[in-house]
């Protein structure tokens, strides 16, 4: 647990996003870069995130793009923020991370998530029975149990993935995925960025009731924040106002292309509020205001280590922010070549 002074680890979500008049390559080649970053600055993980159907994220397939990342980083840990399990086999999840894991060892990690992670209408297209999410837990034991090399499925093994033991992380914005995550001694990452009403409750349920396992002898949280730095407060506060004005119309308007006075006008509806809601958590301003923000938020979450959901409005503001928030947590800033 961090303590009241303390700067926590820091980590990255990515997803990958697609920006104005670009291809989803353009995105890809970004994750490298800010993974590359990431990793120069001493960040302990960037994951990624499993969203379908949105046209301004790209992060569909977790598995692909953490290969492709890894193959152009050499030692920050990679993982899935999440894989959304109900839309999968737990066999075919523990192949593919199986397979990362033999090509990228020791530096792989599988957060699972309980959602869709997409609309109604989208989930029927991957074919997956509406009941699945109930299945969740059980689904965790047997994706554990090929990933150890225990197969729960007799005659049936992950290979590869039997024995390679990607640790795993469970996901959630509600108590549930916190029981669980305390029942099964796993890592617990609360999505605060996005679902911040139970973070505290969800986090004391998670400390007070977990059971150590093989793979976690003591708790550990990851909880997730907004991020914006810059070199000024005031660039700060302008690309604050513009990340809300992103995610507003991305929620409400799924992806339309809208006019200032319409952004506006969601903003002000209660639906636009509600999503402005979300983003309580939130750290934004120079080097050193961030720091300070860091800390007092890795205090109230009780949390070992914030995972940044940077809302920067294009690569070099994403790079820039990596680096200055690198910079607030080790007191060195590194401009890698």
């Amino acid at each position: 647990m961090t303590s009241a002074s303390a700067l926590p680890r820091i980590s990255m979500l990515d997803l990958a996003i697609v920006g104005r008049g670009q291809r989803p390559r353009d995105a890809f080649e970004a994750s490298v870069a800010m993974a590359r970053r990431a990793e120069a600055l001493g960040y302990e993980r960037v994951w990624y995130a499993e969203h379908h159907n949105l046209g301004s994220i790209a992060s569909a397939a977790p598995a692909v793009l953490i290969a492709h990342v890894a193959a152009h980083t050499s030692t920050i840990r990679l993982g899935s923020g999440g894989v959304m399990l109900p839309n999968h086999s737990p066999l075919v999840i523990a192949e593919q991370f199986g397979t990362l894991a033999e090509l990228h060892p020791d530096r792989i990690d599988l957060g699972l998530g309980r959602a869709p992670g997409t609309d109604q209408v989208t989930w029927q297209a991957l074919r997956r029975d509406p009941a699945a999410a109930e299945w969740f837990p059980q689904d965790v034991l047997e994706l554990r149990g090929y990933l150890r090399g225990e197969s729960l499925r007799p005659g049936v093994s992950a290979q590869p993935g039997a024995g390679t033991n990607v640790p795993l992380y469970i996901l959630g914005s509600s108590l549930f995925g916190a029981e669980l995550a305390a029942t099964l001694g796993l890592p617990y990452a609360f999505a605060s960025h996005f679902a911040p009403e139970l973070l505290q409750r969800a986090v004391a349920l998670y400390r007070d009731r977990f059971q150590p396992s093989d793979q976690l002898a003591e708790p550990y949280v990851i909880a997730g924040a907004n991020a914006i730095a810059a070199d000024s407060e005031e660039e700060a506060r302008q690309q604050l106002d513009s990340a809300v004005r992103t995610r507003v119309a991305r929620f409400l308007a799924r992806d339309r292309e809208l006019t200032a006075p319409e952004i506006d006008r969601l903003i002000a509806s209660p639906q636009g509020q509600q999503v402005v809601g979300m983003m309580r958590y939130s750290v934004a301003g120079t080097s050193a205001q961030v720091a300070a923000q860091l800390t007092d938020f890795a205090s109230t979450a009780n949390a070992d280590e914030v995972m940044l959901a940077f809302a920067a409005r294009g690569l070099e503001e994403h790079l820039r922010a990596i680096e200055l928030i690198g910079a607030a947590v080790t007191g060195e800033e590194r401009r890698p070549a």
